[in-house]
Formats: structure tokens, sequence, C-alpha cells
């Protein structure tokens, strides 16, 4: 693992020189919108910067003045990929443009799929318009203005000056200033298709096609459906002149629905024909419904796709990208967002405070994932500015992105930011802003009345009005079975809960929009192991369906936030499942058969003692697998000497109903007579023997602390035991700092130096009865975080702002990454050297048990999920000898300034393994 400390400046470069040829995004932006005569001008701009905003004045847009820079769009300014970096809110871009002359006689467009904020642009020194918002496509026509053939100046000059009604969203994570998404020229005739929206409704397998044209035809036409994919004929429906608005139905024989697991798109062509002159649009839909309803069997609601309950199991997907911010390197990487959340089990993200790119989307239809779509918020008040800003955003959002099928949800705003009037104590959510949020929200149903809408996304049960009953929660995950039985209890129709005053529940679903353990601690986790909390929450959530579902933050990691599933540059994390049971993965805790046994994945137990486990089945499915399931229970471990052992094995019948939530009576399982780290695993068939979903549960089985002196017989072998814990060390330097964790269950030293300690030699221990010795012990590499240096966190985290060092929280201990700190010990008994040893990494993960065991419950981490490597070293015969003679071992454990990557020795209640450093005397 590794730790980060960034300076924003540093995210940016310096003003670079891009290839002429180089043209990032080449693809159609709008594959559900695309016209035959297109040409993209993503690459290489002129850009000067206007910070005195002298530039409309001084005439910069007549194409005179020579601009200093390049610039790479569609990325951002101050952006890596931008080649510019941040220094003005103003700047001007040029480029040469030859307009086809095969495309006179077609009206001609200048299309911009996003650039925030003020827009003006010009061709040849003539303005050809303006537009005023930061995530939505506008247009300029310059058919009057193009000398055909020939190459002309185009100029555009975005503000970004910051006003409190904008629509900011989290840019702290990095500013969308000027030009974001992919420019480009379109040709189209005069009288075109202004949008062409397909309403679906399967029950009666058919389409109905809306579609708007740009002006009043003089002419009598009509518009036409080509199928490309499905077997459906083409179909026509007429028009008179000076209609411009056309509707009509199409049957669908044979539907085939787009759904998660069959995401089928029709590809048609749309055709508006006046008399021979045409507009032809590729675009697609995916036939499928989105609706509420009952939960099979019961009277609370979840929602539906294609008329069948589906249980949510999403991420918050911030959207952003460590040197593009909001715009993505390319199609791959926005087919692999995608990806990456559905190859771990999820069905869905909610994109954040973002109105995301098209083709991330299109491929979200593609690949069958579904989308939850925010409004960006403002951070000022909802005056009229702000309010004209969000309509500009949702009519923008909605016109464009109607046919995707993948989105199922408008969200409009976020934890009510934005909509606050006043400061301090005096700042309220009030009636007035409530009365338009609840106008907003019936404006969003009446342009798709297809789709969910939710008012607002709270953290202050502040709901108005809404289709789904939404809320976030963070807890550490000994918190969740409380929190979330309070909530089932205070869900029901007509409740206040959750609504702002004189508002309730109108049997909504129940869904937890954002949730995890990030803002759970004092403080929040910066970065640790999410992982043993999220198996706790997950346990929990399903114990309990009447809510329908959760929403994790988040997808990737940000500059201050560390809980994604993958980091910011998207590389992986490990949490550690596969090697405490094996086949286990993190899709196990989002397969739609769970078996659950509870939060509590780590338990006190005796040694022997009879332990009842409870079992929650949780079955979010009507998939045919037979009438019954087996559920097999595998009791293994690692004893207080790290050996493994298999404790027993148990065959359980589960019966078989779809939609299936109970609790099973629990499960005896009997304890080792020993003290060992014990596993639970249950893995859960069907009939044919394939797996559909695997746990497991932890127990601390123990007596007491170990004695420090021992015999005992392995397999035959007579050994002599002699522990000593990790903090009896009598003398220790390090270079750097030396530390121990809850007095002591770990020790760690930063840097170079060492450990070392002195044991007395036993008294009943004959140096002629010693076969050989070996030293075992837990150790890993340690490496000095940003918190062990008194690093300060602070800064304004929802707006993206703050510190950017992963490991300056208190309670952070960054998870195991690809990234690796490995280390070296050199082992020293009597000063005779046992070896150099390997200590690959500083991890943290959930195979850290006995370090999560070992946490309070007061809201804080202590190097939670920590852990080291088992070690086990022969101990020479001279080093034997030199301590019989002297009657005592001396023990060292250092670390040289070769590798000064420090060392942590963890004891028996910390780390991964149930043991304190021993040396193990094989007797005669």
């Amino acid at each position: 693992m590794r730790f980060y400390l960034i300076s924003f400046a540093l995210l940016c470069l310096a003003c670079q020189t891009f290839a002429i040829d180089t043209v990032p995004l080449p693809e159609h932006p709008r594959p559900d919108f695309q016209r035959p005569e297109w040409l993209n001008l993503n690459g290489e701009w002129v850009f000067e910067f206007d910070a005195k905003d002298q530039g409309i004045q001084q005439q910069w847009f007549n194409g005179e003045k020579v601009f200093s820079q390049h610039i790479l769009v569609p990325f951002p300014w101050g952006s890596t990929l931008s080649g510019v970096t941040d220094e003005a809110v103003i700047g001007w871009y040029k480029r040469k443009i030859t307009v086809p002359a095969a495309w006179q006689g077609k009206s001609v467009f200048l299309i911009v799929g996003a650039s925030d904020w003020h827009t003006t642009g010009w061709l040849d020194g003539t303005e050809i318009g303006q537009f005023k918002g930061g995530y939505t496509p506008f247009e300029f026509e310059i058919t009057d203005v193009i000398d055909w053939g020939r190459a002309q100046d185009v100029i555009l000059r975005v503000d970004d000056t910051e006003h409190k009604f904008k629509l900011y969203g989290k840019q702290g994570y990095g500013n969308a200033r000027g030009i974001w998404q992919t420019v480009y020229l379109e040709a189209r005739p005069t009288v075109h298709l202004e949008k062409i929206h397909f309403y679906l409704y399967i029950d009666k397998s058919r389409v109905k096609v809306k579609a708007s044209v740009s002006r009043k035809p003089d002419r009598d036409g009509f518009v036409e459906i080509r199928f490309h994919s499905g077997d459906v004929p083409t179909k026509r429906s007429g028009f008179k002149k000076g209609q411009q608005d056309i509707e009509f139905y199409i049957d669908i024989p044979d539907q085939r629905l787009w759904s998660l697991e069959d995401p089928f798109l029709y590809e048609v062509n749309a055709v508006l024909d006046i008399q021979g002159e045409q507009d032809v649009i590729e675009t697609y839909f995916g036939m499928r419904k989105i609706s509420v309803g009952n939960f099979p069997g019961k009277d609370y609601s979840y929602v539906y796709l294609n008329n069948k309950p589906i249980y949510l199991q999403l991420a918050l997907d911030q959207a952003y990208h460590p040197d593009g911010f909001y715009t993505f390197p390319s199609d791959d990487f926005m087919r692999d967002e995608i990806l990456r959340l559905r190859r771990i089990g999820l069905n869905g993200q909610r994109i954040h405070v973002k109105i995301e790119i098209p083709r991330k989307l299109y491929w979200a239809d593609r690949l069958g994932f579904l989308i939850m779509a925010d409004i960006p918020n403002s951070w000022g008040e909802p005056d009229e500015d702000m309010q004209r800003e969000t309509r500009v955003a949702l009519d923008g959002m909605i016109a464009r992105d109607f046919n995707h099928p993948a989105i199922f949800s408008w969200v409009l705003f976020n934890e009510t930011w934005g909509l606050f009037t006043g400061e301090g104590s005096n700042r309220t959510y009030g009636k007035e802003t409530q009365d338009w949020v609840e106008e907003l929200y019936n404006y969003a149903k009446k342009l798709d009345p297809t789709r969910l809408v939710e008012d607002n996304s709270p953290c202050n049960h502040d709901h108005v009005d809404t289709d789904i009953n939404t809320w976030h929660a963070y807890r550490p995950g000994y918190a969740w079975h409380d929190f979330l039985s309070d909530v089932s209890a205070k869900t029901f129709k007509y409740s206040s809960w959750n609504f702002v005053e004189g508002k309730s529940q109108r049997l909504q679903p129940n869904f937890n929009s954002e949730c995890g353990n990030v803002w759970g601690y004092q403080g929040s986790t910066g970065d640790v192991d999410w992982s043993w909390d999220y198996h706790r929450m997950l346990n929990e959530f399903r114990r309990f369906p009447k809510i329908a579902g959760w929403l994790y933050t988040e997808h990737h990691d940000v500059i201050n936030e560390w809980n994604g599933y993958y980091k910011f540059d998207r590389s992986a994390k490990f949490t550690g499942f596969d090697d405490i049971f094996p086949g286990m993965t993190l899709n196990d805790l989002h397969s739609t058969f769970y078996i659950s046994t509870g939060q509590d994945i780590s338990q006190d137990a005796l040694p022997g003692e009879t332990v009842k486990v409870p079992i929650y089945a949780s079955f979010m499915t009507d998939q045919n697998v037979g009438e019954t399931l087996t559920l097999q229970l595998d009791l293994f471990g690692r004893d207080d000497l790290g050996t493994c052992e298999n404790y027993g094995q148990k065959l359980l019948t589960v019966p078989y109903v779809p939609w299936l939530s109970k609790e099973f009576e629990p499960v005896e399982v009997t304890m080792p007579d020993k003290n060992a780290v014990v596993i639970l695993g249950l893995t859960l068939r069907d009939g044919t023997g394939q797996v559909l979903q695997r746990n497991f549960t932890t127990f601390i089985v123990s007596n007491d602390a170990a004695p420090r002196e021992e015999m005992r017989m392995v397999k035959n072998a007579r050994l002599k035991l002699l522990r000593f814990a990790p903090n009896t060390f009598l003398e220790a330097q390090w270079s750097e700092k030396q530390w121990n964790i809850f007095d002591g269950l770990k020790v760690n030293g930063a840097g170079a130096g060492y450990f070392e300690y002195r044991l007395k030699w036993p008294t009943d221990l004959n140096p002629e009865d010693i076969l050989a010795a070996t030293l075992k012990f837990e150790a890993s590499a340690k490496q000095l975080f940003g918190k062990d240096k008194g690093a300060q966190v602070g800064g304004d985290y929802m707006r993206g702002k703050g510190t950017y060092d992963n490991s300056a929280n208190v309670n952070a201990y960054p998870m195991t990454d690809e990234v690796h700190y490995p280390s070296a010990i050199r082992i020293r008994i009597n000063g005779e050297s046992l070896g150099v040893f390997d200590l690959p990494d500083d991890p943290a993960d959930s195979r850290g048990i006995l370090s999560w065991h070992a946490q309070k419950q007061d809201r804080t981490l202590h190097e939670a999920g920590s852990y080291g490597y088992l070690i086990e070293a022969t101990v020479t015969q001279s080093a034997l000898q030199n301590a019989a003679s002297n009657r005592e071992l001396v023990i060292r454990f250092e670390v040289d300034e070769s590798v000064p990557h420090g060392l942590a020795l963890y004891g028996e209640k910390f780390g991964r393994y149930m043991l304190d450093p021993t040396i193990l005397f094989h007797l005669k």
C-alpha cells in the first residue's frame, strides 16, 4: 500500500504542445442521436487566458489576436490532459475549420457537448451565439456565415466566473472549466428533427414515438422508423404542413425486453421525410418498464424492472478522472467504468451531482446497468438565478437522455445543498423553497412520466415529494442492526419520518441512497479497510427486506475521499475474502441469494464451547433453482501457532421459495478445544451443486492470554514454547518513530532500527534435550503515515476541498492495494544472524481479523485491519549454545538503512495470527 500527499497544483502540468493529428474521443458523442454528416473538432486548439476580461473590448474574436498557448479539447483547462494550467476564469479557444462544400444546401451547426459556464461563439468575427449552463449540450447555427470549402476561424470564449447560483457540484475535485465534452460540426436539413423520444409500453408490446421538428414545415411529410435489430417492420406516420409535433405507436411483435441479463437494444433509423428531403438519425431504445409495486406477498414496495422487483445494489459514482476531471480520456475507459462495477456484482450506480457524458450512458445501456441521474447543485441560496440554472439543467438532461433505458430515476437535489436560506442558526430549508421543489418534482414527472423522480437525496430527513423514500446513513459496522431496525419500524404509509413537516410517506420504496462507514467514525475514516465494515453492513441490510436496497459510497476514490471500491486511478484494492474463505469474493456480498449471520462477524468464544450461529436467508429472485438448497458449513482456522486446521463440516437443507426473507433456527457449532482464530464458512448450493453464494463469520477462541512457557505435544512431537509479548522489548531505536497500539498489542518502528528482547532461559530446559528450535512471529513493514507525523485534517470535504493525504486522518490505515511498501528484517539471537526475511507490505484488509476484533466500539479506529506475515526462522545451534550458556536469549528484530521501511510486530490479540512471538524448542 502507499499513502498520498498531493499538492493540488501538481495535478496539473505546465503548458505543452500536442501533435495536431491527436484527436481524443473521436467517436460520435451521441450514439443515441447521430446524423451521418458530422465532423469532430476535438484535438488541439490555440488558447489564451483573459484574466483581466479585456478580450471582448479588444476584439479578440476578430481572429487577429495571436493566442499563446495550446489546449487539447475537450479536456477542461487546469486538467493534466488539457495541457493548460488553471490561471484564470475566462479562456478563449480558436481553431481553423473547413465546412465541406458538399454540405451546401443544408443547415450547419456547431455543437458543444458541454462547456462550463457562459460560452460565446464567433465564426470569422461574426457572433454565432451564446449559452449559459455547464452540463448540457448547445448549438450555434453557422450556415449564414460559412465560406464553403475554405478555412475559417471559429472562436469560443468561456467565462467560468464563480457565481453562487451556478451548479458547481463537487468541482473541488477539479474544476470543469471551459469545454469538457466533444465539439463537432453537423449538417442537417433546414427542417429537421429536434427530438425523437420513445415511450415504452411492454405490457402492450408497443412503443409510442414522439417527434418534434425544428420549425413548422411548409409541406406534408412523414416520420419513419426503420429497424436494424429486432424483427420489426418499418413504421411510417404522416403529418400535415405546419405540424411540428408528431406522435404515433409501433407494435413490437415478440418483444425482447431490455434487462440487466439481456440488455437488448432496438437499433433504428428515425427518418424525417418532407417530399424527399430527409433527416436521418441513428438512435435506439430498449423495451423496459420502470415502476413501483409491492414486494411479493408483502405490504411494502420495491422498484420494479419489467414488472419484477429488483433489489438495488448501487454505487455512488463521483465520475471524476485524476487527469481529465469531468472528462474521461477514452471511450474504452467509459466502458470499463461500467464494467468495473458490474464485475463485482452491482446492478447500478448513481452519477453524483454531475450530468454524465452520453457515451458512458450508452455503455450502461449496452452492458445492462442501471443509472440514477443527479442534477448538480449550487452552493448558494435558491434565488431566481439558481432556480433558472436548475431548470436549464433539468430540461437539457431529460431532453438529451430520455432514450437511455439504463436511467431509471432522476435526482433533483442532494442533501438539500443549494436549498438553504440564511446562515448559521438562521439557516433553513424554508416553506417557499419546499413548495418550489415540489413544483419542480411535478414538472420533472410531466417531462418524463416513464421514470421515477426523487426531489432530494437527503441526509436531513426532508423529503417533500418523491417516488423513492431515500436517506443517507453512514455507520460503523457494529451500528447497522439498530439503525436499520429503527428505519424499518418508521417506514409505513402516512409515516412522517424522513419528510418535512406536513408531508408523509405514500408507501414508496425505501432505499438507503448513500451508505458506508466513511462518515460513521469521528471525523470520518480517511483511507481504511472498508471491507470489514462493509461485510457487516450488508449482512444487516439483507436481514431487513423492507429496505429495497442500498447505495455504497463509493465507486472510486477522489482527492480527499478514499472509501472507493477502486483507487482514483482505478487500480484495485484487496478485501482478502478469498484468503479467509477460499472461493469467496466481493461478489458474494452482492448475490441475489444471500445467507447472513448478522453484523457480528467476529465473536469471542471459549475452547470447546458450543455456539449458536444465527442464519438469515435473503433470496431476492424468482429464479428456478429447485425446491431445496444445500447450505454447507465448514469450520476451520489457525491455532495459536498459526497452523491451519479443519474442525468439521455440516450440511443443512434450506427450503427455496422465490423472494424469501426468513430467519431460520440458529445452527449449533462446537469450537475447537484450544485457542484459535476460527472461520465458519457458509456455502449455499443448488441441487446441481452450483455455488449460489459464500459467506463467513469468525470466532476468537480463547480462555485468556497464552502462558509464557508451555509444554505441548504436536503430532507426536514434544515442544517447549517460550512466548513474549511485542511490547516487552527492553530496547528500541528507530530513525523515524516508535509507538505502540492498544498498550502494545502491536508495536511499530518506522524507518531503520530495531526491537530487542531479553528472555530468561527456561529453568526446566536442558540444552541436550533440544533437537532444533525456531522463532515464529507475525510482522509487516511499517510505513510512517501522515497521522503518525501529526498531520492535520481540514477543509470543505463536501466541495472536494481539504487534506489530500489519505493517511492523515487519525482513523486511517490505508487499505491493501496494488502498490506495496516492502521492508526486510534481519533476526539475531545472541548476536548471531538467523537470516533476512522479506516483509512484502504494510497491509490492512479483512485478513486482519484480530485487529478488527480489538477495536473499541467508540467511533474511533486504531490501525484497524492491519496485519502481518507469518515468519518462521530457524535458530542456529551456535545461537542456542550461546543462549544456554548465558542463561538468556537476546532476540533482535532489525531493519537496516538499505530498505528503511520499518517493522510492525503483532501480538496474539492483534493482526491475523493468534500468536505472540514464540520460540519453539523441539525436544527429544
